[in-house]
């Protein structure tokens, strides 16, 4: 019985894309206005709807199977390089993740035909998206790496057709060439870290990389250790993370539905790879550190850098920079099935964002920083603080969080409490009002949020609890500063935020201010960079631009 259900579900994560392929393959490159398909509409809604029943039949029947990776089809690979294979891999991960990215495909699908009416180009848009989607559902899916590699190259290619979608816009063209050229670097990366992996292990196949470092005791060879940090190179370049954060904000000037894609789906990529080789990086404590630091600094950066932002999807690129610094983090501390819940939430909450910036318009018509009173004081934000501590470590504790055993969880206790706080000093910063029935109604939601907080974790740890190792992290004492580390930057950020309108005026903060919001350089170099030792010179660049040729940039 679970092998007729798990053979059902493998061959739904089979077949899942095909549709997609097939209809990118259908439209062709000239395929425009002037050459309409007949039905394009049902066409492409059709395939994302066959995607989606297929990911739903797929969660389906997995819940009564069991994790299985069935090979299809494979050959050998010289040079002792393992073999390349289709091999479908049935766990926790990749059936949550496919079900998530075809509910999000579906959704900009839908959104993007009525958006794109009338637009000259839309057989283009559907076309790239179509592969794009169809390569990303191949990634989640595969459990052979160079097959996963393979679609790792393919979902770039193609994401780089739809963010040049306007390539008459040299700032599009221009951070799309940045994007091809640090990922071109993570290809490199990933498929050396591959290389040694498969040569050390044996084996190019996802499942049987826990089994193979069963048999390995104390420190892992130096190959893998040094994989582990292609690894994470490879997961950094391609969650654009500071000081690669630049193409991500930049190419805000591609079609709403491209946004909504790339920061509700494919910019998980690197987290995913991340999730994917847990098993390895659990072993590897100075990688675990490595995204713990790079992952925070990453989150503190992109976060300062988004409260000077004048521009409503670039507040939202800066957010899912911070986000992806924060998954990375999540990583870094073991806590893997909170990291895939994170995921969700805001792939949920971005696929919205965009899809309704245009309305969040009439909302925000100019960047203006919120007034605060006077009655906005330190001792305000400390008694905020001390009434969050106080609701999320309780309700931790009562539903069954073992702090000193778990220390990774006191890291996000800490989260928790700093975004509480932030409820409790709505009220307390306010003047004129009966606060104490106020302050009575943010406790009760305060402990809704903790509840489901902690719910929530507890549930994704039973769910997805097999799928990853169990780590212990922060139990020396460079565990204990990077706790403390962590627990500063947070409620840093916090009194950054709250003090900001009122420390604007200072000439220091207006000197940080400029630095931050041209991203303290980082971004430039690059771009210099680029400019340099790319394909193409900026001053070609912009004649190819003015001459109305700015699309062999990208050719």
């Amino acid at each position: 019985m679970h092998f007729a259900l798990n053979m059902i579900t493998s061959t739904l994560m089979l077949i899942l894309p095909l549709p997609l392929f097939f209809l990118g393959l259908l439209i062709g490159r000239r395929s425009g206005p002037e050459h309409p398909i007949r039905g394009m509409r049902r066409m492409i809604m059709g395939s994302v709807w066959f995607s989606l029943i297929c990911a739903i039949g797929a969660t389906g029947t997995y819940a009564e199977g069991m994790v299985q990776s069935t090979p299809y089809f494979s050959f050998d690979l010289p040079f002792g390089l393992g073999q390349l294979a289709i091999r479908t891999e049935v766990n926790d991960l990749t059936v949550v993740m496919l079900l998530l990215v075809a509910f999000v495909g579906f959704i900009v699908a839908r959104y993007s035909y009525t958006y794109l009416d009338g637009d000259s180009r839309r057989m283009y848009f559907l076309r790239w998206f179509s592969l794009t989607l169809g390569s990303f559902f191949t990634l989640i899916a595969s459990g052979n790496m160079w097959f996963f590699m393979l679609s790792w190259i393919a979902t770039s290619l193609f994401l780089n057709k739809l963010l040049a979608f306007y390539r008459d816009r040299p700032g599009a063209v221009l951070a799309t060439r940045k994007k091809y050229l640090l990922d071109r670097i993570a290809d490199v990366s990933l498929f050396a870290a591959f290389v040694l992996i498969v040569r050390t292990l044996h084996t190019s196949q996802f499942s049987h990389i826990a089994t193979a470092l069963t048999v390995m005791h104390g420190s892992l060879p130096v190959a893998l250790q040094i994989a582990s940090g292609l690894l994470v190179l490879s997961a950094v370049l391609k969650s654009a993370q500071f000081p690669f954060h630049g193409w991500l904000i930049q190419v805000m000037e591609a079609p709403t539905p491209v946004s909504a894609l790339l920061h509700a789906g494919i910019i998980y990529t690197g987290a995913f790879l991340i999730l994917r080789m847990a098993p390895l990086l659990a072993r590897v404590e100075w990688a675990q550190g490595a995204l713990i630091l790079i992952g925070l600094f990453a989150l503190a950066m992109t976060s300062l850098m988004m409260m000077t932002s004048t521009q409503i999807k670039g507040s939202l690129a800066y957010s899912t920079g911070a986000q992806m610094g924060f998954m990375l983090l999540e990583c870094g501390l073991g806590l893997y099935s909170l990291a895939v819940l994170h995921i969700i939430s805001h792939s949920a909450y971005k696929a919205h964002a965009f899809l309704s910036s245009g309305s969040v318009v009439d909302h925000y018509r100019a960047p203006v920083l919120p007034h605060v009173s006077r009655t906005a004081t330190v001792w305000n934000l400390v008694l905020s603080l001390l009434l969050s501590t106080f609701i999320a470590s309780g309700i931790g504790i009562l539903v069954g969080v073992h702090f000193s055993k778990q220390r990774a969880l006191i890291v996000m206790g800490v989260i928790l409490t700093v975004a509480i706080s932030q409820l409790f000093l709505q009220v307390l910063n306010k003047q004129k009002i009966k606060k104490s029935r106020l302050l009575l109604t943010m406790i009760v939601v305060s402990l809704s949020i903790s509840t489901a907080y902690f719910g929530l974790d507890a549930l994704f740890e039973v769910l997805l609890g097999r799928s990853f190792p169990a780590v212990q992290v922060l139990t020396n004492t460079l565990g204990n500063l990077l706790l403390g580390l962590i627990t500063a930057v947070f409620v840093g950020l916090l009194l950054i935020q709250q003090m900001l309108p009122r420390i604007r005026y200072y000439p220091f903060w207006q000197y940080v201010y400029v630095h931050l919001y041209n991203g303290l350089y980082m971004d430039m170099l690059l771009t210099r960079w680029v400019q340099k030792f790319g394909p193409i010179g900026y001053l070609e660049f912009v004649q190819k631009v003015k001459e109305g040729r700015s699309q062999e940039v990208i050719s």
